[in-house]
């Protein structure tokens, strides 16, 4: 019995050390990570000087032409990330904050989002390689159910979420690979698909009287002068329960409602995402109304 005892402790030991090993690679090849995706463009980015920064989910990250922007003279990134919710957008916004930006408008898509205050697994992952360097992007994190097991036991939020910050995505970054999503200044376009999903129904879709996430937002903005702008963006006209925007009205009154800016289907990929073309509208209307002077 005693061998046995002796024997599995060594095993755990070697098990341990092996994870706390792995946990300090993976992490370490994340710190040198720049050119993957935008978390760890902006994590291991210095200081950086911006007249707009976009945050939200996909609808603005296919939605604000940053293009655009800076040919108005407007020093213009679109942070939004496809799948992503307020919780994540709140934590970029944060890291900037963090990383001694200077920022003068902040563009936040504020509609669907609303609807829930939970993380997205997909994206939020994508921070977790910084958890133990960064102050807050731990707090951000100390509410969440798992918080513990991701913080505490070594290597185990890189096993968890594999498929996003695991072995694959360490070659890719070793190997030098990019993706597209620092292609034009952050903004991902998209085409017409003739079996793109042009039917939505968003009747039983609610915002919540108080988004936590939203709240931190432009609370952030406000405690350091940034100028706050909420929006919604457009749907196409197929879109079944319109009234969910009077509904984000009536909670945030100070949200700017452009979801009727561009309605006809021939501007849309999919009933909640633009194609460029309508995109490229919306963004002109954007531009005219908040940046004219």
């Amino acid at each position: 019995m005693k061998h046995f005892l002796i024997y599995t402790v060594k095993i755990i030991v070697v098990t341990l050390l092996i994870a706390f090993m792995l946990d300090g690679l993976y992490t370490l090849i994340f710190m040198q990570s720049k050119n993957r995706g935008k978390i760890e463009t902006v994590f291991n980015s210095k200081a950086q000087k911006y007249d707009v920064v976009i945050l939200g989910s996909s609808r603005a990250n296919n939605h604000f032409v940053s293009q655009m922007f800076e040919d108005k003279g407007l020093k213009t990134f679109n942070y939004g990330m496809s799948g992503g919710h307020l919780f994540e957008a709140s934590l970029m916004l944060k890291l900037m904050i963090e990383r001694k930006y200077d920022i003068k408008n902040v563009i936040l898509e504020a509609d669907l989002n609303l609807s829930n205050d939970q993380e997205s697994d997909g994206v939020s992952a994508k921070f977790l390689p910084y958890i133990h360097n960064s102050e807050v992007i731990r707090e951000h994190f100390s509410n969440q159910q798992d918080f513990n097991e991701l913080y505490f036991i070594p290597f185990y939020r890189y096993i968890k979420f594999d498929s996003k910050i695991g072995f694959r995505e360490i070659v890719k970054i070793e190997s030098g690979e990019t993706t597209n999503a620092l292609d034009n200044l952050g903004f991902y376009p998209l085409e017409k698909h003739k079996n793109g999903n042009m039917k939505n129904n968003i009747v039983n879709l609610n915002p919540l009287k108080h988004n936590k996430y939203y709240e931190e937002i432009k609370n952030i903005c406000k405690a350091n002068k940034i100028n706050f702008i909420p929006v919604m963006t457009p749907m196409c006209e197929n879109v079944v329960g319109m009234n969910y925007f009077d509904k984000v009205k009536k909670a945030y009154p100070e949200i700017h409602n452009y979801e009727n800016v561009v309605i006809e289907n021939k501007y849309f990929s999919s009933c909640g995402h633009m194609t460029s073309a309508g995109a490229k509208i919306f963004t002109s209307r954007i531009l005219n109304d908040f940046f004219k002077k």
